[in-house]
């Protein structure tokens, strides 16, 4: 089998497992996660205990990438280097918290909600997609 046929399909088994753990976490319901960001209603601490349950096994798994020239599959590590925090780092920061907490999804769950047939789902992850592509084609004038 072909490398790059081999990390297809382990990328694929892997963004499988991450988008059911996200439906099972309810990462995917808007409603649990503007429960968690919005403290003017009763507040729902169970995302506080995913997002550091996520914390805690990625963590070991990106200190060890660090160090690796080659993935265990022999695909190149490209981890960010990036470690000044400036006014776009800033700006970026505020407008993803605001999409969050005003649509209630970021783009993982996004995909898996619109992948799901949820409308409003759909609608996140296409108006993500256009942000995407327009910020895209401002880079390339």
């Amino acid at each position: 089998m072909k490398n790059n046929t081999l990390f297809a399909i382990v990328s694929a088994v892997t963004g499988l497992i991450f988008g059911f753990g996200l439906l099972v976490s309810g990462m995917a319901n808007p409603a649990k996660v503007i429960g968690f960001l919005d403290l003017s209603v009763p507040w729902d601490p169970s995302l506080m205990f995913v997002m550091g349950g996520a914390i805690a096994i990625g963590l070991p798994g990106f200190l060890v990438a660090k160090r690796l020239k080659h993935s265990l599959l022999g695909m190149p590590m490209n981890l960010p280097t990036g470690t000044e925090i400036d006014r776009k780092l800033l700006l970026g920061a505020v407008m993803f918290g605001a999409g969050w907490g005003i649509g209630g999804f970021c783009p993982g769950p996004a995909v898996v909600a619109a992948a799901s047939g949820m409308t409003d789902g759909l609608v996140f992850a296409a108006s993500m997609l256009v942000g995407m592509f327009a910020f895209s084609a401002r880079g390339q004038q």
